[in-house]
């Protein structure tokens, strides 16, 4: 288990490296940019079994100790460790990490994004494939931070170099917006790790901030909440997602909305939930105040979008979205008790699956339209993909109903408990505040079901024969393959909700105490 943790981290960057390099003579093939896009999926495909295999060898009895574990000095000075571990936390972010890279892979072989070179753009898909995976397993504060950062560098150029119209300005307001979180968050990290004298994340849960004075701890909140809310996005700090979402490349939508964004929501309930929480204690009610703007902010931009002659795209609709959905996972973190974060940690799986589904579906769209602007695939009668592309549409419906919270599919258990944390949330917050706050995202709710449906109803309704012929794909192998797992575990996690709760609520529990249950 050591090994394989290990090894699902350092592939991907061996492989990164190897991409680079020219293939040996018998693996070159008649193409060599398919030769290096197989390499990309072979690598990731590697990892993926190896994520698998941690799973399989992981102790299902014990989840919320921390398995396959590595703890090795770096710098003695500082007390910097090479510490890598799972739990039930961080075991389902890992596996859908290395599944959402590999399906972008098997994509990319079939569909490459128009840009510079496959080389280029396999080794980046890897090395932010690293990055993503290393932010999940390790257990040492400065090494979570350079995990943190080692992801933005790939995506900016992804989005640069790969993206759409307006890619260098997006690619830009992305970095920029994150780099300057990640500087002030760095601070807040150095604050805990200097005044309790070790960056050991185990170590400072256990200890639940007793090191840390009350000050220290709402510094620290203060420091590093703001780095973690920009990379959630949390309103009003979400202004880079839409445009950075519109012009990437469609495995580069799939990617920040399924992986990128989560490493935010993650750092709040491995770091500041456990280390500070009377700094979060502090906090709690205005990240539930934040959060619950957002649910509905991001539910009235959508709506907006999705109005006729607004020219809303759809890539930017799906963007806004998740605002308002990592706004109900912040909203049960802000709980800051078991139902709350157990359903902010189910919401951030569920969010992964579907909406990497829909960019998908978005993109694929967009590739036979030519354009993902819903006016244009409205039109006069409607794309109409129930008639033209069956398939395809009721793929698209099928990841509509699942992202507005349709009971037995995903989305549905992490909204719901999110809300059931807020209406009774932890001894000393307010009751009447947090009540509020449940009513506002359960409106929000209302709103996603609205601007979903009008989504619905306009891309995939209308009368094939009323317009000019339009020759239309359906769904292609490739695709099949790409989406079909999203769609399987989509079902699985809404119809057996345990299956995950199982996993993460021993963990969140402990993590709660302070290490200490």
């Amino acid at each position: 288990m050591q090994f394989l943790l290990a090894f699902t981290l350092a592939v991907p960057l061996l492989g990164a490296v190897a991409a680079l390099l020219p293939a040996p003579p018998g693996l070159k093939g008649k193409n060599p940019d398919q030769a290096v896009l197989r390499h990309g999926v072979t690598v990731t495909g590697v990892v993926l079994a190896a994520a698998i295999a941690l799973a399989l060898g992981f102790d299902h009895d014990a989840p919320s100790r921390f398995q396959a574990t590595t703890d090795i000095s770096w710098i003695p000075a500082l007390d910097i460790r090479i510490h890598l571990g799972i739990d039930g936390i961080s075991l389902p972010l890992l596996l859908m990490t290395a599944l959402l890279f590999f399906l972008c892979a098997v994509y990319s072989y079939f569909k490459l994004p128009e840009g510079p070179s496959p080389k280029a753009f396999v080794s980046l898909l890897l090395v932010l494939e690293a990055g993503t995976l290393a932010t999940f397993a390790v257990l040492d504060l400065l090494l979570f931070f350079l995990a943190f950062e080692m992801v933005l560098i790939p995506m900016y150029f992804l989005i640069a170099r790969w993206g759409g119209a307006q890619r260098q300005a997006a690619a830009w307001k992305f970095i920029l917006y994150t780099l300057l979180g990640s500087v002030v968050m760095l601070l807040g990290l150095l604050l805990i790790g200097l005044n309790s004298g070790t960056f050991d994340m185990v170590a400072l849960a256990s200890d639940n901030g007793r090191e840390l004075s009350h000050t220290t701890q709402i510094l620290a909140v203060l420091a590093i909440g703001l780095g973690l809310a920009v990379k959630t996005p949390m309103w009003p700090l979400h202004s880079w997602l839409p445009d950075a979402h519109t012009a990437a490349p469609t495995v580069g939508s799939v990617l920040l909305a399924g992986v990128m964004l989560k490493m935010g929501t993650y750092g709040f309930v491995r770091i500041l939930l456990p280390i500070t929480p009377d700094g979060m204690h502090t906090f709690a009610p205005y990240l539930g105040a934040f959060a619950a703007v957002g649910i509905v902010y991001g539910s009235l931009a959508c709506l907006a979008l999705a109005r006729k002659g607004n020219k809303g795209d759809l890539k930017r609709l799906i963007a806004y979205s998740s605002v308002g959905h990592m706004g109900f996972v912040l909203l049960g973190i802000a709980t800051l008790t078991p139902t709350g974060v157990n359903g902010a940690l189910f919401a951030n799986i569920a969010h992964g699956l579907i909406t990497g589904l829909l960019f998908f579906l978005v993109g694929a769209l967009k590739d036979r339209y030519g354009s993902s602007d819903l006016d244009t695939l409205a039109g006069v009668t409607g794309a109409a993909l129930y008639g033209r592309a069956p398939r395809l549409g009721a793929l698209l419906a099928f990841a509509a109903v699942a992202s507005l919270g349709l009971p037995g599919l995903a989305g549905f258990w992490g909204e719901m408990l999110a809300l059931f944390g807020a209406f009774d949330p932890a001894e000393g917050l307010s009751r009447p505040a947090f009540l509020t706050y449940m009513a506002v995202g359960a409106f929000g709710t209302l709103l996603t079901a609205a601007y979903l449906l009008i989504v619905v109803r306009r891309v995939c309704m209308g009368d094939p024969k009323a317009g000019p012929e339009v020759s239309l794909a359906d769904v292609q192998h490739y695709e099949f393959a790409a989406w079909t797992p999203l769609v399987a575990l989509t079902v699985l996690a809404g119809l057996w909700p345990a299956t995950l709760l199982g996993l993460t609520d021993p963990a969140v529990q402990k993590l709660l105490a302070g290490g200490n249950a």
